[in-house]
């Protein structure tokens, strides 16, 4: 499977010159244009994560990023061209645990490492899958298209291979699909509803070690329900 395609403007229309090189091709960012791009989507992520699109104003992520509006609209000169880099971007890395399912593996490892990427996500980018969850909550407006075309056909390839184990009998007979949202529900939550998880949980359980406590109990689901039992 090729990689998730990114949608994303050429380097002349993110750096806002507006000018394009030889043959109509835009000139190659620099290194200082590049650490700039860094910065503001850095600061962007932490803005447009804790305010949603609509909320999030230019005049925040600038000052987020330690820059005066002016120059951060040299770099991108409007707030939906920041989102849609985020979005994009997000959503390639977010989708490569799914990926790398491999239909010549084992079930079983294959299941148990999909399950604890998925959560090493959700602890290691809480603010990207805020950011994407927000996304979805408002109708996909900006990553329908995203969703129908790539993600559609990526999931339909990883579910032929869970398919393909249900007939070899290697795990039990169930959907696919409703497979792989019930692993996406169960560990995004711990990124999207983090500050309700550590409440409930309290002092003693609410830090780090709570994500191994998540993957060992998502393991125990996971594998005791789709696994057929011996004897």
């Amino acid at each position: 499977m090729p990689p998730i395609k990114v949608k994303m403007l050429d380097p002349a229309q993110q750096a806002g010159t507006g000018q394009s090189g030889p043959e109509g091709r835009a000139p190659a960012r620099t290194r200082i244009q590049r650490e700039k791009q860094d910065v503001i989507l850095e600061a962007a992520l932490d803005v447009f994560s804790r305010e949603g699109f609509r909320g999030a104003t230019i005049d925040q992520i600038a000052e987020a990023a330690g820059m005066s509006k002016p120059n951060l609209l040299y770099y991108f000169p409007r707030k939906e061209e920041i989102y849609n880099r985020l979005l994009t971007g997000m959503l390639d890395t977010w989708l490569q645990p799914l990926r790398e399912l491999d239909d010549v593996g084992d079930p079983v490892a294959e299941i148990r490492s999909y399950i604890r990427r998925k959560l090493e996500m959700s602890r290691d980018f809480p603010r990207q899958s805020r950011l994407f969850a927000n996304e979805m909550l408002q109708g996909a407006p900006r990553m329908l298209d995203l969703l129908e075309t790539d993600l559609k056909a990526l999931v339909d390839e990883k579910a032929k291979v869970l398919e393909g184990w249900m007939e070899a009998g290697k795990i039990r007979r169930t959907d696919p699909y409703h497979l792989i949202f019930a692993i996406w529900a169960t560990t995004q939550h711990y990124a999207d509803f983090d500050v309700q998880v550590r409440a409930v949980l309290g002092q003693g359980r609410g830090g780090e070690g709570r994500f191994e406590d998540a993957a060992r109990f998502l393991e125990h689901l996971f594998m005791h329900g789709i696994f057929p039992h011996e004897g």
